[in-house]
């Protein structure tokens, strides 16, 4: 059995896997930085951005970064659930027939869902036990998914021809939803004198599976003070409009607002940050560098939200500004 990481460990590794990263993706330290967090409190993530923004080569880099099984599903309006999570074959094997079950490509442990809104919702719906229970059910029978497993999606906010939006369950299983801004004209730059060379750089692999999941589980015994707990579960409750801390913009625009996930996912994201600055304690401004990444996609917005163009990020940042801090 391996000896726990220590907190000079976990960092050093993080800060690794950010440079090697940092080889292939051109600035993003943002996106990277969340995508980390989320890998190591063992959630998923979805990437939202128009084409061109590097999501897909990201979470590839993140594959050779990191040494485990890597898959892409590319979806498509005619993959079919099946096609994920495998089927039942009929082999033939010295004179007698069964049948035996060919795992899909959900049987990895990073698994890029390229453009995932484009499924039907039928298949969509083979990713929510993968996803959550870390297993599948073929044919009345359960197979685990090796650990760590991790479902990395994109998704393009423009285009709708041909999508079909996430059911809500679904976003909130994703333990972050991060939003790919366009690059600045310098990192551009950098970008074109990259991409426009004979070699382009690659990265190697600097952390294995194990490490990962010794990182996820030293995370988790990070200690969160009971006043930051209690702000947490302030801001959740406080994302519902008929809640008395609701801010004045919750309570014009948002028809339902965040489940326990959304402060499970800022307590955990919260810890790894704490971490990843050398630290082993949370500190409010932790949960305040997690808490878009862990709401945005939690938040429904009613019609009028929806009409006037707000954006969830605008209702986070009026609940982190005005909703006091505990001592």
């Amino acid at each position: 059995m391996s000896e726990p990481l220590s907190i000079e460990q976990f960092r050093q590794l993080a800060n690794a896997i950010e440079a090697e990263v940092g080889k292939v993706i051109v600035g993003q330290k943002d996106v990277v930085r969340h995508v980390l967090i989320s890998i190591l409190s063992g959630g998923h993530v979805l990437l939202e951005g128009v084409p061109g923004l590097g999501k897909t080569m990201l979470i590839r880099t993140l594959g050779d970064v990191l040494d485990l099984k890597f898959s892409r599903i590319q979806f498509t309006p005619d993959l079919m659930p099946a096609d994920i999570v495998g089927t039942e074959i009929l082999v033939d094997e010295n004179g007698t027939r069964e049948f035996r079950f060919q795992p899909g490509p959900i049987f990895a442990n990073l698994v890029l869902a390229d453009e995932i809104n484009r499924a039907t919702p039928k298949t969509q719906s083979a990713m929510l036990e993968a996803m959550q229970e870390h297993r599948v059910t073929v044919a009345q029978e359960t197979y685990k998914l090796e650990q760590p497993f991790f479902v990395l999606a994109t998704q393009n906010p423009l285009e709708m021809e041909g999508t079909y939006p996430l059911p809500e369950a679904q976003l909130d299983r994703f333990f972050f939803k991060v939003d790919v801004k366009f690059p600045s004209a310098t990192d551009l730059v950098e970008i074109f004198g990259r991409t426009t060379q004979a070699n382009a750089p690659t990265a190697t692999s600097v952390v294995t599976g194990a490490q990962i999941v010794d990182m996820r589980n030293l995370a988790r015994a990070v200690p969160i003070a009971s006043h930051v707990a209690e702000y947490v579960a302030r801001l959740v409750v406080a994302t519902h409009p008929d809640s008395e801390h609701a801010t004045p913009l919750v309570k014009k625009f948002v028809r339902y607002g965040s489940s326990p996930r959304g402060g499970q996912a800022m307590i955990l994201g919260a810890k790894v940050n704490a971490l990843m600055d050398g630290r082993y304690n949370v500190a409010f401004d932790d949960v305040k560098a997690v808490a878009p990444a862990a709401l945005r996609h939690r938040l429904l917005l009613n019609f009028e939200g929806l009409a006037e163009g707000v954006s969830t990020d605008a209702v986070v940042g009026e609940l982190l500004s005005e909703l006091k801090q505990l001592t």
